[in-house]
């Protein structure tokens, strides 16, 4: 990496560096290029969202048979008057 690229990048980290420290950074920042350099793929792959193909996980959403009134309270023992009796809310 260049010095001035460097002396860029501490402006803009508002840093105040040395010769010596510009220099000493300028070397590890170019290590750091060259470490991602070795991670690029080739260009004309087409990226990857998924490793595995998804495609129509869901069931059809179809219309079924709902419950009555009857059959959904005889699951419970939390009711009244025919409703769902919940906690209090409301304190007085």
């Amino acid at each position: 990496m260049q010095m001035d690229e460097v002396r860029k990048v501490a402006k803009l980290a508002r840093l105040e560096l040395s010769d010596d420290e510009a220099k000493r950074f300028s070397r590890e920042l170019d290590d750091v290029i060259k470490a991602f350099d070795a991670l690029n793929v080739a260009e004309d792959e087409e990226p990857s969202f998924r490793p595995v193909d998804v495609s129509d996980v869901m069931r059809p959403d179809a219309a079924g048979k709902c419950l009555t009134r009857e059959e959904a309270l005889s699951n419970t023992k939390h009711k009244e008057k025919g409703f769902f009796k919940g906690p209090k809310v409301i304190d007085k």
